[in-house]
C-alpha cells in the first residue's frame, strides 16, 4: 500500500494544528452562539487571556455571595415594601459567565437557574422602546407621551409634557399612582427602606430620580402602543431572535391589568422591587448583553439599530452616569467618579438589586454576567481585564 504522506510531513501538519488551536481568536471572526446549550467554550489562551489571572478572577467572584438578598427572599418587603406580585421561594447562589468575542471563557455556579433579575428588566424595556421607535410606533422619542397615549395618565399639567426620552433617562418627574404605588415613594409600609422624604417636583427633564413607579407607567404606555402583552413583544422581538432559552418569564402583578381596545391585558414592571418581574438565567442574560456588545446585531439580523445602541449608552447633563435605562461609566456624575474605575469609559451595564449585573465592554469585546454578588462589580471587572493579554 502506498503512503500518500511522509512521516515528516504528518509531523509538521500536527505541529501546525497544535499551534493553530492555541492561536487567539480574531475579534473580526464574529461568533454567535446557536440556540440551546451548544454555546462554544474556548480556553483563555485562545481568547487572548491569561488563564491563571482569569482563574483568580473567578475564584474571587465565588467568594462574593450577596448579603443583601436572602436565598428565600424573606427580607423582600423589609427592603422594598409591600409586595404586589409573586416571589420565588429560593434562588441560586452567586453565579456568572464571562464571554470574549462571544465565546464562553469562564463560567461558575448555576448559570441556568431562572431567577429574578430585578432592574436589569429596565434595560430590556429600553430595548422595546427602541424597537417601537424604529417600527414607527413612537415616531419621535422627544415628543410628549401624551401625543400617543390618551388614558388619563398624562393629562395633568405636571405630566402632559413628559416625553419618552425622559422616561428612558428617569427624568420625567411624572406624578401619580399606579398599581397601588405612588410616585412619591412616601410610606414605610409601601416602600420599606426605599421610603423617601417629601420634595417639590421639578419640571420634567430637569431632575433625575430612580423611580420604579414611573418606569411601570412607561411599560403601561408601551402596552397601549403594541396592543399585546409586552412579554410577547420581548419574546418575539428580542429573546427568540437571539436564541434565548424557553425558560425565562416576565411576570406581571396580578392587579396590573389594563383595558386595551376592549381586551384585558397584563402590564409588566421595570423590576422585581414589588414582586413579579423578569425571571431569567445568567446564560440568557449573557445573550442579551452580547447583543449590545455587537451593536444590536445578531447574525444576519439587526435587531436594534447601532444608532439606538449608541444613543441608549450615551449620557446627558441631568442624570448621573445613566443612559436609556443603562448604567454608564463616563465619569460624568457629580465628583467625576466612574462607577467602575478600572473599566473603559465606553463600558456600560444593566444592573439590578441582588446584585445582578450584565456588564458590556465593547473595547475588549467582553461581556460579564454576575449574579447574587455583594455589589462591587469593579472588583471582578479589574481582575478580568488584568487577564486580557496585549
Amino acid at each position: 500500500m502506498t503512503h500518500l504522506y511522509s512521516r515528516p510531513l504528518v509531523t509538521a501538519l500536527l505541529l501546525w494544528l497544535v499551534v493553530a488551536c492555541q492561536r487567539p481568536v480574531s475579534s473580526s471572526a464574529v461568533y454567535y452562539p446557536p440556540k440551546g446549550d451548544n454555546w462554544a467554550t474556548i480556553t483563555p489562551e485562545k481568547a487572548g487571556m491569561n488563564p491563571a489571572l482569569l482563574d483568580a478572577a473567578v475564584a474571587f467572584a465565588k467568594t462574593q455571595e450577596t448579603t443583601q438578598m436572602k436565598p428565600d427572599f424573606s427580607t423582600q418587603e423589609e427592603i422594598f415594601g409591600k409586595l404586589l406580585g409573586p416571589m420565588p421561594t429560593s434562588r441560586a447562589a452567586t453565579n456568572g459567565i464571562i464571554l470574549r468575542h462571544g465565546y464562553i471563557v469562564a463560567e461558575w455556579g448555576d448559570t441556568r437557574s431562572v431567577d429574578p433579575t430585578y432592574s436589569v428588566a429596565k434595560s430590556v424595556l429600553s430595548t422595546v422602546v427602541g424597537i417601537s421607535h424604529e417600527r414607527g410606533l413612537i415616531p419621535d422619542i422627544f415628543e410628549p407621551v401624551s401625543t400617543l397615549i390618551h388614558d388619563g395618565g398624562y393629562d395633568s399639567e405636571q405630566n402632559r409634557a413628559v416625553t419618552w426620552e425622559q422616561h428612558l433617562r428617569q427624568t420625567t418627574e411624572w406624578e401619580g399612582s399606579l398599581w397601588g404605588k405612588n410616585s412619591d415613594f412616601i410610606g414605610k409600609e409601601a416602600f420599606g427602606r426605599g421610603e423617601r422624604k417629601p420634595r417639590t417636583l421639578q419640571k420634567p427633564g430637569t431632575y433625575y430620580e430612580y423611580n420604579d413607579v414611573r418606569i411601570n407607567r412607561m411599560a403601561l404606555s408601551l402596552l397601549r402602543l403594541w396592543k399585546k402583552p409586552i412579554p410577547e413583544v420581548v419574546r418575539d422581538e428580542i429573546m427568540n431572535p437571539i436564541g434565548a432559552s424557553d425558560t425565562w418569564q416576565y411576570i406581571p402583578y396580578p392587579t396590573a391589568v389594563a383595558d386595551v381596545d376592549g381586551q384585558s391585558m397584563p402590564s409588566v414592571s421595570g423590576g422585581t422591587r414589588w414582586g413579579g418581574g423578569l425571571r431569567i438565567s445568567a446564560r440568557d442574560l449573557a445573550r442579551f448583553g452580547y447583543l449590545y456588545g455587537r451593536q444590536g446585531r445578531w447574525q444576519n439580523r439587526q435587531i436594534i439599530s447601532a444608532d439606538w445602541v449608541r444613543q441608549a449608552t450615551t449620557g446627558n447633563a441631568v442624570g448621573p452616569d445613566y443612559g436609556y435605562l443603562w448604567w454608564l461609566n463616563t465619569g460624568n456624575a457629580a465628583g467625576g467618579k466612574k462607577p467602575w474605575p478600572d473599566a473603559p469609559t465606553t463600558s456600560f451595564a444593566a444592573l439590578g438589586a441582588g446584585s445582578n449585573t450584565v456588564w458590556v465592554d465593547p473595547e475588549h469585546d467582553i461581556v460579564i454576567v454576575w449574579r447574587w454578588h455583594n455589589g462591587s462589580p469593579n472588583e471582578l471587572i479589574k481582575r478580568v481585564l488584568a487577564a486580557v493579554q496585549p
